[in-house]
């Protein structure tokens, strides 16, 4: 459970994004605590990774507000972003770079201050010091992952996104990458948005879960108490279950 004087890292409000006629993103709402991680789960297409982009401030909202850190995303978007971070396991890092070097140009990109003092307290935080030296394109894919989340805690973000994180990598590396997050919550108080397809994934780690179809949110909870409310087995049970009701209404 959330303690209950938490306060809201992320704050987003009547979210929309629209492409011509075509809605990807329909009035969405929803909030991220200190010390908590929110999973944001969904089909293929039903918006999580523009909601990600838009947070990002990759993409423009067509309506709608966020805040990070209390900071309002489209007036001081520079200010807002410096407490925030990404991290995907389809956005790597160069290759031709050493982990090294890739922390320093990153590092540098946001501002660090004492830079080579953070990247060593990063770089053994995940385990990542005999590395240093090699090429982020010949390392293994939880290798990568971990060099990812290095880059991703350099500036000590409040607002941490990560948009299918474990995907792709080994059962030992996705644990490892799961651990190393909650403690990210936990310890420092830092706020997790989580997308994934991995609903045992999902149940283990978030304290929340949003479940987004055709761009809106169609159920929000505390994974246990969806699955016994809606008299599901599992998680993934009811995501299949929620899934096919948005094809069946879009039908």
């Amino acid at each position: 459970m959330i303690p209950a004087n938490s306060t809201a890292v992320l704050s987003v409000q009547g979210l929309c994004k629209t492409y011509g006629q075509t809605v990807a993103v329909n009035d969405v709402s929803f909030a991220v605590n200190r010390g908590e991680i929110v999973g944001l789960v969904g089909p293929n297409g039903a918006g999580k990774t523009t909601t990600i982009n838009m947070i990002l401030g990759v993409l423009e909202p067509t309506a709608g507000a966020i805040r990070i850190a209390g900071v309002d995303l489209a007036k001081r978007p520079s200010e807002a972003l410096s407490n925030t971070n990404f991290a995907a396991v389809y956005a790597p890092l160069p290759g031709n770079l050493t982990v090294e070097q890739n922390l320093r140009v990153f590092g540098m990109i946001y501002g660090v201050k004492a830079l080579g003092a953070r990247i060593e307290a990063v770089l053994d935080e995940f385990d990542l010091l005999r590395f240093r030296r090699q090429k982020c394109g010949v390392l293994s894919s939880g290798e990568q992952t971990r060099v990812g989340l290095a880059k991703a805690m350099l500036n000590n973000p409040q607002l941490l996104l990560l948009d299918e994180p474990t995907a792709s990598i080994d059962p030992s590396s996705a644990r490892d990458i799961r651990a190393r997050i909650r403690n990210f919550a936990a310890e420092r108080q830092g706020a997790v948005l989580w997308t994934s397809h991995n609903m045992y994934e999902v149940t283990e780690v978030c304290h929340r879960v949003l479940f987004l179809a055709q761009g809106r949110i169609l159920l929000q909870g505390e994974p246990d108490a969806l699955i016994r409310e809606h008299g599901a087995a599992t998680l993934e049970d009811l995501f299949v279950s929620v899934a096919q009701q948005s094809l069946e209404a879009e039908a």
